[in-house]
């Protein structure tokens, strides 16, 4: 679904990304995890189309991106902190989306929206929200479409806990729907039930890409941080996750 060829990009003499090979499927959960300045979000900004590799190709249902623009329609997307128009209230914010993407209204996803009462913020100026707020705004607009492939970055980080676990509930139904679900983040606990494959990244390069129960069978840990602890440990101790 997304075949990612011998990516890598470089700032200012700092290697974001070393000849990064990954392939992702249908079905797949994939928690894309490592310490700040990994490379997880240039990845991801790669993938999105938001920065230009230096050498290398990505595929989106074997069509390179750089060819097919209209591969970003497939992509839900939920950045780590969401940034909107200041004066722009919750509904019409809604509405831009949804008349920029000309999507058919029976096709669209509203579940996280009723789930996070938004309709109650719909007069709400985005500048007055709460940061957890602009999360469930983030979260219902990346599942609105009902993408093929949804890239979340850090999706809990900031959400109450009723919050975050209404929004892993989605993410593991979507994940059943055969999907491709890619997420970041710290917190290794929330991805312990959502993913299915882990990509380990350490200063831009590729370290293990391996589904969860090879890693729990290698490291003989069932926790997913206790896991990676121990790969790095016997394996490659370069540095602590973060």
């Amino acid at each position: 679904m997304i075949r990612i060829e011998h990516i890598s990009k470089e700032y200012r003499r700092i290697q974001a990304l070393d000849d990064i090979n990954l392939f992702f499927s249908r079905g797949q959960a994939v928690s894309l995890i490592g310490p700040n300045g990994s490379g997880k979000t240039t990845l991801i900004k790669c993938i999105l189309g938001l920065v230009l590799p230096d050498h290398g190709r990505i595929f989106v249902h074997t069509q390179p991106i750089e060819t097919s623009p209209a591969y970003r329609n497939q992509i839900g997307y939920m950045p780590q902190i969401g940034r909107y128009p200041d004066q722009m209230k919750v509904g019409q914010l809604f509405k831009l989306l949804k008349d920029l993407r000309h999507s058919d209204p029976a096709k669209l996803d509203y579940e996280l929206y009723e789930e996070f009462n938004l309709s109650n913020l719909f007069e709400s100026r985005m500048h007055t929200l709460s940061g957890g707020t602009r999360q469930k705004v983030s979260a219902a607009l990346a599942f609105l479409f009902n993408p093929e492939i949804l890239i979340l970055d850090e999706p809990t980080a900031g959400l109450d806990p009723l919050s975050s676990e209404l929004l892993k509930k989605k993410i593991i139904v979507e994940k059943e729907k055969n999907k491709l679900v890619l997420i970041t983040s710290h917190i290794l606990s929330d991805l312990e039930d959502l993913c299915t494959h882990v990509v380990y990244l350490q200063e831009g390069k590729l370290i293990f890409y391996k589904d969860l129960p090879t890693l729990q069978q290698e490291t003989r840990e069932q926790k997913l941080s206790r896991a990676i602890a121990h790969f790095m440990k016997k394996n490659n101790p370069i540095a602590p996750l973060n």
